[in-house]
Order: structure tokens, then sequence, then C-alpha cells
């Protein structure tokens, strides 16, 4: 279930915590925030199900306990987060919208500081800070090809949070119902025929932001020498380095900075 931390680990200056919630698996390490790398092993909880909010915190707190870490602590979410409550909720229970997220995580935490942030978001802030995008100035778009599209914008590093483009309209259809990797597998679709819609929705989405960088990320983005050679729109696509770690990192670099929705 979890992996064995080293415990009574003190709060260096450069290091953070970040905890990523999944529709199946709730996961936190301690993070080196000079490098984005994981310090020691990442521990990993089955999710609850029901996945209430309750029982999540409660897994949140098991799993900090475990790393044996006292410090500020940073949680993503998949759901739209505003001030600290979650609005929505994408693979965890329903009841989570309305709940005051960053209140119930820091009582559970015996009152310590905690950011919550959208997990796409904190994905986003990783992959700015020390992934793919690292030395890019400008618009940068990340976005997660999964079940949907989730998505996050940065400019010059600064978080504009909350983004949900996968649920922009594109010629008649929402952009994830087009371009989802759930789309590509549902559909049998080659990587040729689903890179053109793919191509299809980057276009719109430069069309009306004008991005520098767009870094594709999600499970399917560890095939991206399949597909991303195959785009056609005009801004250049990366894939994203930092993988499964990055919510993980994105919320222990949120909670260090205080970049929270």
């Amino acid at each position: 279930m979890a992996q064995d931390v080293p415990t009574d680990r003190a709060t260096p200056v450069n290091h953070g915590f970040g905890v990523d919630i999944g529709g199946s698996g709730v996961k936190g390490a301690v993070v080196d925030l000079d490098t984005g790398r994981l310090v020691g092993d990442r521990i990993k909880i089955l999710t609850p199900q029901p996945s209430t909010p309750e029982a999540v915190a409660k897994t949140v707190a098991q799993i900090v306990e475990q790393a044996g870490w006292t410090g500020p602590v940073g949680v993503t979410l998949p759901s739209v987060v505003t001030g600290g409550v979650a609005r929505t909720a994408a693979n965890i229970d329903k009841s989570w919208i309305g709940t005051d997220a960053g209140s119930l995580f820091s009582r559970v935490l015996g009152g310590r500081d905690v950011s919550v942030l959208n997990d796409a978001d904190a994905a986003g802030i990783a992959e700015d800070r020390f992934g793919a995008a690292k030395d890019t100035d400008g618009v940068v778009i990340l976005l997660t090809f999964g079940t949907g599209i989730g998505s996050a914008v940065l400019h010059n590093g600064v978080l504009l949070p909350n983004t949900e483009f996968g649920h922009m309209e594109v010629d008649g259809k929402e952009a994830e119902h087009r371009a989802a990797s759930s789309v590509k597998e549902r559909n049998d679709l080659s990587y040729k025929q689903w890179s053109k819609e793919v191509s299809r929705v980057l276009a719109r989405f430069e069309d009306l932001l004008w991005p520098d960088l767009f870094i594709a990320g999600g499970g399917i983005s560890r095939k991206h020498e399949k597909w991303i050679p195959l785009l056609t729109n005009r801004t250049p696509v990366v894939p994203a380095e930092l993988r499964n770690a990055a919510g993980i990192v994105g919320a222990a670099y949120a909670a260090k900075t205080g970049v929270t929705p």
C-alpha cells in the first residue's frame, strides 16, 4: 500500500511537501524545491471509497504523518478551487462541491498552513518551474490528455487558475469530446486520425490565446513520439517532463510560495 520512507524528517528551507489526490490514488512526497525532484520515496494510498471529504482528508493526514513531515502542505484536487473551496468534483465524491477544503485539510493536519489547488494547475506550475517550460517566457499552456482534457495557463510563471479549456466548444463539440485520449481509445483511432483532432483543438486555443508553448501531459504523453510530430498547429508542442510527479511537485511549490487560487 505505502512505501517505507524515513521518519522524523526536519523541514529544510528548500524542501516542501505535496499531496496529489486522484480518483484511484492519493500520493504524497517531500520535494526539493531547488530542483523539483522528489526526496525519498513517494507514498501512495488508494483513494477511499466513497471518496468523501472526511475520508480523503484522513488519508492525506496519514500520508503526511507517515512521511514525518511537519511543515506546510500543498494539496491538489480534481476540482475547480477558489478561496480554498472546491467548486466542482471530477472523479471524487460529489459531496466535495462547496467544501472548504483548505479548512478541512488544515484541521486534520493540526492547524498547519495548507494550500489547495486544481490538479492540472499544480502540474502546470511544476512544468513551468522545473520541467518542459523551465526556460520559456510568455504564455505557456499545459494540457493533460486523459478521460477529459485538463488545462493550466501561465504567463511568465504566473498562474491563471481554474481554466477549463477541455469544455471549450470547438466546431460544435467540447474540446475533450474531440481530443481526449479516451476518444482515441473509445473510437479505436490511429495516432494520425487522433492527431488531426488534437491539432484542431490546439488551433482554436492558439487563435484565442496566442501561446508561446503547449505542453502535452497525461498518460498518452509517454508515447509523444508517435503523435506530437503529426500535429499541424503553429505553436510548438513538447511533452511534459515530470509525468506522475507533476501534481506533487506543483502542490509543494504552491504551499511554499503561497500560490493559491
